[in-house]
């Protein structure tokens, strides 16, 4: 739940948001989203959101009615109360009457919350369509995310502005203690270098620096060699819950993810995680569908501006068994999901609808897109090889009543026995083979190859990459 000091201003004041106070993921964090969609529905139907919470089973809980002030961007508190809601121990409940079209497809409400729930298996979303149509997305695991601690921001990811408002508002007697007290990795050795790389006095008081001395303290911060900043601040999904939802939200036969190691871009530490699912009623002739997420929300809009299609465009998927034209996008019946994890994910605008093109993020994405593709293409040339080995059981096993016939004859033996011999010969050792169903004209086998040389060619092929 939320304290009711906070409901108003979280729900009817725009740009009331975390970004601009610490480093740490987070779903939302500029303040536009919710305050947004109250103030959509105030002017298209004129009324309030209704806003209930409760932070405690044993007290009661805080309901108010919100508009927004569209002059002083301030929140209106219309009516308040205290209720109980007994269903509930806590949460907060959120309702909102707007005007809007109801649509389906790739980029509507539906697709949205769907995705949603593959990249958050540890959550049960329930939901039900204008239509009256109710979608339970059942949770894939029991298990929270790990909790994400806040960093100072990293020296290399500062902005002049940000800087110069810093300056402004520290407490900090000098330049060297503000460097060390304000930025994540910064000691008093490294802020005296910053600060002669940028020919600033250490001692020099932060009243004192004007846009120009700024300007030159950027620059030195550019020359001087600073460690990486720490990864706690960040929660990737983790491989294994990753791949859950994926089987949850996506029908297939072959499922693999991959979780990148903690990089950094511009001082702000990211993780990329990619998964594939492959084959079974997934459309074969068409361009495989592409899920792309930053800090576990779908990117639905968008997808040819943002560096996650450029980057799978840029894998050679033919080595990992699917279609492609130089420089496009593979088909096959696939489903590539692409996710980062950051404290500042570098969006193409304010829209947060496509991925800056950093070259850090682009070749973290291109890693994680060949690791799974390798397994990816394992299995493809594994399933290759079991059909080339039904098909040949298929041929000989035709023949095998024949073939007896004329070795009894030839031994003056029993024709049965012969065939019994036969077909058991037919099965080579490394072959596993079991009947599943058919009759006499078409038998389906399951087979399981022994895939030494399969792995080993694999591995040179890593090496060689």
């Amino acid at each position: 739940g939320i304290v009711k000091q906070q409901i108003p201003k979280i729900f009817a004041k725009l740009l009331y948001g975390s970004k601009f106070h610490k480093l740490s993921q987070s779903r939302g964090q500029q303040g536009i989203g919710i305050s947004a969609a109250v103030l959509y529905a105030q002017l298209t139907t004129g009324k309030p959101a209704l806003i209930t919470s409760k932070t405690d089973a044993k007290s009661k809980a805080t309901q108010m009615k919100l508009k927004i002030s569209t002059s002083t961007n301030e929140p209106e508190i219309i009516d308040e109360t205290q209720t109980d809601w007994s269903e509930k121990e806590h949460g907060t409940k959120i309702e909102i009457e707007l005007e809007g079209t109801y649509q389906k497809g790739r980029q509507s409400v539906d697709e949205y919350l769907k995705e949603t729930a593959i990249v958050n298996p540890h959550v049960t979303i329930i939901y039900v369509s204008p239509e009256a149509q109710q979608t339970i997305f059942p949770r894939a695991i029991n298990d929270l995310p790990a909790l994400v601690k806040e960093i100072q921001p990293h020296p290399y990811g500062i902005e002049l502005g940000i800087l110069i408002k810093m300056l402004e508002n520290t407490s900090s007697r000098t330049v060297q203690s503000f460097l060390t007290d304000n930025f994540s990795r910064v000691s008093p050795a490294v802020a005296k270098e910053i600060c002669e790389n940028s020919a600033v006095l250490p001692n020099t008081k932060p009243d004192d620096i004007t846009r120009e001395i700024a300007e030159r303290l950027i620059e030195g911060i550019k020359k001087t060699k600073i460690i990486a900043p720490p990864t706690d601040c960040i929660s990737p999904i983790g491989e294994e819950q990753l791949e859950k939802g994926l089987r949850k939200g996506i029908t297939a036969e072959f499922y693999c993810a991959a979780t990148r190691p903690a990089a950094v871009y511009r001082g702000n530490p990211f993780v990329i995680e990619v998964a594939i699912a492959y084959g079974g009623e997934l459309p074969k002739d068409e361009t495989v569908r592409v899920l792309r997420f930053a800090n576990r929300v779908p990117l639905l809009y968008q997808p040819g501006a943002c560096a996650v299609s450029e980057s799978i465009n840029d894998v050679a998927w033919k080595s990992y068994g699917l279609e492609q034209s130089r420089s496009s996008p593979p088909v096959g019946p696939c489903v590539i999901i692409v996710h980062i994890s950051s404290v500042w994910v570098p969006f193409t605008s304010e829209s947060k609808e496509a991925i800056a093109h950093y070259p850090e993020i682009i070749k973290e994405i291109k890693l994680g897109l060949q690791e799974c593709g390798r397994l990816l293409g394992i299995y493809v040339r594994k399933k290759s090889r079991i059909h080339e080995q039904m098909a040949r059981a298929n041929m000989f096993e035709k023949f095998l009543p024949e073939l007896a016939e004329s070795l009894a004859s030839l031994a003056k033996d029993n024709k049965e026995k012969i065939l019994k011999a036969l077909q058991k010969m037919l099965v080579k050792p490394e072959i596993k083979q079991e009947i599943l169903s058919g009759g006499e004209e078409d038998k389906l086998y399951k087979m399981e190859l022994n895939d030494k040389d399969e792995e080993n060619e694999e591995n040179e092929k890593t090496g060689s990459e």
